[in-house]
């Protein structure tokens, strides 16, 4: 009977302590600092001129979270759910501040965003005051010189591409007469500013530079000015209707045989409208094609059966950046915004198209290259590309 009773005491005793320590593991589980859902913010213009370029990088965002998330994506060991947070920008920096407080206040760890420089160099104060990472596209140098810790790009910046400009103008185009225009954002000043000098340290001259706003499209009165002027290459940091609207304009006044050099805001699908008005169209842009990497024709697969159309833009470096910044959170084992941008600096991210993406000290991206491209037969083929100029 004692045996029994003894027997029993043990078997009530052990219960209990299974009990607490199942109380015990569901309660330290329950105090894990990593959360269910992880919120990643995407800011882009999502509509207006510059809307499907906007989109496309947010289509890049989606289609790698959707393979992370189905592929049991883990922080610290737990599984979590990413969750993209998007908003418009609408190529703004007044909209822009806007959203990238709705976005802070929405919780998101890490923001890709923006494609505007204007933008991108505004909202960074934002999301540096809480430690959020913002992983951009922009390229005005001004952007990882701010002195934020947050800042990083996903490219080359305008300085390489200025020289890839003006050294492609001055000697492969075969011109003594240049043009410079650009549409008065710091991305597009900067940048045509930049070609215009280098185009004077090759001796050659620029007799037309002027600025207008990223609006404009009445040019009339300019392609009447470019044909006084004699002007055999337009340099242009024009956006790609306002390219458009200028073809037509010299083509009004009898000025075709000129050829056009433009930076990466006209290597768009739409800028095919324009192919044959003039003698040549060029475009630099630090954002190479996703079919000149080796492993790009996988994404574009799975792009275009995603979303009916091939990428517009740099889908492919907003789809490595998501793949990156998945890595930095996991090193990071922290949805802490801080841990995370921490983590950032110290990676040498896999990006699944281009090969790598790592940044130095101020958020420079180390492998960026600059392409030179001429539109040929509807469609943009690449000329010569280089990370050195």
């Amino acid at each position: 009977m004692n045996k029994l009773n003894d027997r029993r005491r043990f078997l009530s005793a052990g219960l209990a302590l299974t009990a607490v320590t199942s109380a015990a593991l569901l309660l330290l589980s329950g105090c894990s600092k990593v959360p269910d859902t992880i919120k990643i913010g995407v800011a882009q213009p999502l509509s207006g001129p510059l809307g499907a370029l906007g989109q496309d990088l947010l289509n890049g965002v989606n289609l790698a979270v959707a393979e992370l998330n189905k592929g049991g994506y883990t922080v610290d060991g737990k599984r979590v759910t990413l969750e993209v947070v998007s908003v418009d920008d609408k190529a703004d920096a007044a909209t822009g501040k806007t959203v990238a407080q709705q976005l802070v206040d929405a919780g998101v760890v890490a923001v890709i965003g923006h494609l505007n420089s204007g933008v991108s160099i505004e909202t960074a104060p934002i999301y540096a005051a809480k430690d959020i990472a913002q992983i951009a596209i922009s390229t005005n140098p001004k952007f990882t010189q701010l002195g934020f810790p947050t800042t990083f790009r996903m490219v080359g910046n305008d300085t390489l591409q200025a020289r890839a400009i003006g050294s492609f103008a001055a000697t492969q185009l075969g011109a003594s007469r240049y043009a410079a225009l650009d549409d008065g954002t710091p991305y597009g000043k900067g940048l045509a500013d930049g070609a215009a000098a280098h185009l004077k340290t090759e001796k050659k001259e620029v007799v037309v530079r002027k600025s207008f706003d990223d609006k404009t499209t009445a040019f009339n009165e300019l392609a009447g000015e470019l044909k006084a002027a004699k002007v055999e290459v337009i340099v242009s940091t024009l956006n790609d209707f306002q390219a458009l609207a200028l073809l037509e304009a010299l083509r009004k006044v009898d000025h075709t045989k000129v050829s056009l050099l433009g930076g990466d805001t006209i290597k768009t699908t739409d800028m095919v409208k324009g192919a044959g008005i003039i003698d040549g169209i060029y475009a630099t842009s630090p954002v190479l094609e996703a079919k000149e990497f080796a492993t790009g024709k996988p994404f574009l697969e799975k792009y275009i059966e995603a979303y009916k159309k091939p990428p517009a833009y740099g889908g492919h470096y907003s789809y490595d950046s998501m793949y990156v910044l998945s890595a930095a959170i996991q090193k990071a084992k922290s949805a802490e915004p801080k841990e995370i941008t921490k983590a950032m600096h110290s990676i040498n991210g896999y990006a699944p198209v281009i090969g790598t993406m790592t940044w130095d000290d101020k958020g420079e991206q180390r492998y960026g290259a600059v392409g030179v491209y001429e539109l040929r037969s509807g469609s943009w083929e690449l000329r010569m590309r280089s990370d050195r100029w």
